[in-house]
């Protein structure tokens, strides 16, 4: 037992340090390279995965506890040979321990599955030891000694891959039960290389990405939150110059294997086998080589793949320092190592504070990318910078031509400058591209209307909402629409159906009490004015237009006290003022009446409604003071 301890602690080495100064160490130095982000804002899918999400969750979150229980099961299932009584033997009870844990960590992130993969290897390379290179020679030989080998007649050994592959096959039921056979659907875009007609394409462009995800690890420069749409374009011929990166790749990759299989060396063949483990091994799900990935690159599935790195990369120094007596040298170009990637951590760190920094930082790494450039044009946009935004969203409709998103927001930002035509064209053509987008049917409605082609608008109004259901929005324009042809009972069911499927929508609210007002249903606009502020009481613009139906109904101390509350909310609104100023006219309160309308003017000078009341107002209290006289 102590012989098998010794044994692990020179494959699994415990730290030189002692394990508070190692924990300390280890913290200090994520917290440097992390210090500059933990303020950031929200970003990227940040906003869908935790914003706008009710079921709540982090961003990133599957992949740290992915890999921390990937890890846990590994450990315990090396704790399962720390705790037998004698070599040879297992704790069953860790065993299953490990499986259980390696399940925990595929229901985190798909690929903690792998774990029970890598624990199957290191059981029968590293506590097997078995010898690959002179198990192939016995078997090439017809040698019978073969029968003999220790690994073979090992009953202990077959017990536990029974149990690994038994709880593999079982949370691979588990996980089909919960989510059932289909694959996600993805798209060329995503991962244009799965699509490719020759499957020789395919195969080396799939090693080219591998070669890729080696080059991140070996030199994290180049760095994109999305390496999709063009980022890397496939590889169509031999002659490419980028055939290179896969034969270094396999060199290196042979070279290593051969040596963790065949080398003379036991601890190093084992050592070597579990490294290449961790690199491999979890990076299996993303190779494209079961099923279609949805990403050409992702830089989190090298999240574990990294630990593997670490091993073999430690492992070389510490064969370059036992064959060279400039030591120092050695230490140096480690620690030279580190403190690169602590700064190239801390300067992507810092490139994830916000959306800007973040999106901007991909247009060097990535300018072929389309959804790089339709990011960096939606910040604008968010920002209110259109004129640069309709330039980052042309240049990604040019890169992909099928970018129906992109289309969709360059319309909307057209739409919105008055160059409807343009709009349409590229609207329309976005809805051809994909017939469900309903967010792109109900703009192009908007376009429509604004072009006085009310049938052509509702028709996409009613397209939107047969691809989406509850779209309270599409709802509230579509009113917007019967309401200019005067069907006011159609344009009051289409708000209703909005504040239906979304109670807070605060426009429907207002346009069915003002419809209702306008048309002389102030019993009626009342009512809903008082439902719609029961669901939102602090909104300013539904006080506003309740108040002017309680003013018209003479019920003028209501009718003032909202009136001021929404002053409160919102003091600069000219409006505001003026109506109350109208009610205080109405209700005989001139003095008042003569205060507001002056603030309104103040505010808004240009108003002819309120000067034409303030200057019926002063006559009529010139016309008092004469009568006082």
């Amino acid at each position: 037992m102590a012989e098998l301890d010794a044994d692990l602690g020179h494959i699994i080495p415990s730290s030189v340090l002692a394990p508070f100064w190692a924990k300390l160490v280890v913290g200090f130095v994520s917290l440097v390279c992390f210090a500059r982000s933990y303020d950031g804002d929200f970003v990227f899918d940040d906003s869908e995965a935790i914003i706008n999400n009710k079921v709540a969750g982090v961003v990133g979150r599957a992949d740290l506890l992915g890999a921390l229980f990937f890890l846990l099961s590994f450990l315990g299932y090396c704790k399962a040979f720390r705790e037998s009584n004698k070599e040879g033997t297992h704790s069953t009870f860790w065993v299953l321990l490990s499986i259980l844990l390696g399940a925990v960590a595929m229901l985190c992130k798909e690929q903690g599955i792998t774990v029970l993969g890598l624990n199957a290897v290191f059981d029968i390379l590293v506590i097997g030891k078995l010898n690959v290179l002179e198990m192939v020679q016995k078997v090439l030989h017809k040698d019978k000694s073969l029968e003999n080998l220790g690994v073979l007649r090992n009953g202990g050994l077959l017990f536990r891959m029974t149990l690994l592959a038994s709880g593999g096959a079982g949370v691979l039921y588990m996980r089909w039960k919960i989510m059932g056979t289909g694959p996600p659907a993805f798209t060329e875009v995503d991962n244009p290389a799965s699509f490719a007609d020759s499957m020789l394409v395919r195969a080396i462009n799939y090693n080219y990405y591998y070669s890729l995800n080696a080059w991140l690890l070996l030199c994290p420069w180049w760095l994109c939150f999305d390496w999709s749409m063009g980022c890397i374009p496939l590889i169509k011929s031999a002659g490419d110059w980028r055939v290179i990166a896969l034969a270094a790749l396999w060199f290196c990759l042979i070279g290593l294997i051969c040596q963790a299989l065949c080398s003379e060396d036991s601890h190093k063949r084992r050592i070597l086998t579990l490294g290449l483990g961790f690199l491999i091994i979890p990076f299996l799900p993303a190779s494209n080589l079961f099923f279609r990935v949805g990403f050409v690159v992702a830089e989190r599935v090298l999240y574990l793949p990294s630990a593997g790195y670490c091993m073999l990369l430690t492992f070389g120094f510490g064969v370059l320092s036992k064959h060279t007596k400039k030591k120092k040298l050695i230490a140096t170009v480690v620690l030279g190592i580190l403190f690169i990637n602590m700064l190239r951590c801390m300067i992507r760190s810092g490139e994830w504070r916000n959306e800007e920094q973040l999106f901007r930082s991909a247009l060097s790494v990535c300018p072929l990318n389309a959804k790089v450039h339709y990011n960096v044009g939606k910040n604008l946009a968010d920002k209110g910078n259109q004129t640069a935004a309709i330039r980052y969203y042309r240049e990604a409709v040019r890169l992909n031509p099928k970018y129906v998103h992109a289309m969709n927001n360059l319309g909307n930002i057209l739409k919105e400058r008055n160059e409807l035509q343009e709009a349409e064209e590229l609207l329309s053509l976005a809805v051809q591209i994909q017939p469900d987008f309903a967010a792109a049917w109900m703009n192009l409605g908007i376009v429509q209307n604004s072009l006085k082609r009310f049938e052509a608008a509702e028709q996409s109004y009613r397209t939107a909402i047969k691809h989406r259901r509850k779209y309270p929005d599409c709802y509230y324009n579509l009113g917007r629409l019967y309401a200019d042809l005067n069907r006011h009972v159609d344009a009051l069911n289409a708000w209703r159906n909005a504040t239906v499927l979304k109670p807070e929508h605060s426009l429907a609210w207002n346009n069915m009490i003002i419809l209702l007002d306008n048309t002389g249903n102030l019993a009626q606009a009342e009512a809903v004015g008082r439902e719609a502020l029961e669901l939102i009481p602090n909104d300013h613009s539904l006080m506003f237009s309740l108040a002017n139906v309680l003013g018209k109904s003479q019920k003028y101390k209501e009718s003032e006290a909202l009136f001021l509350k929404a002053i409160k909310a919102h003091p600069n609104s000219a409006s505001y003022h003026g109506n109350l100023a109208v009610l205080y006219h109405r209700w005989g309160h001139l003095d008042l009446a003569k205060k507001h309308y002056e603030i309104s003017l103040q505010l808004d000078p240009t108003a002819s409604g309120t000067k034409e009341n303030y200057s019926l107002l002063r006559r009529k209290l010139e016309q008092k003071q004469k009568k006082d006289v």
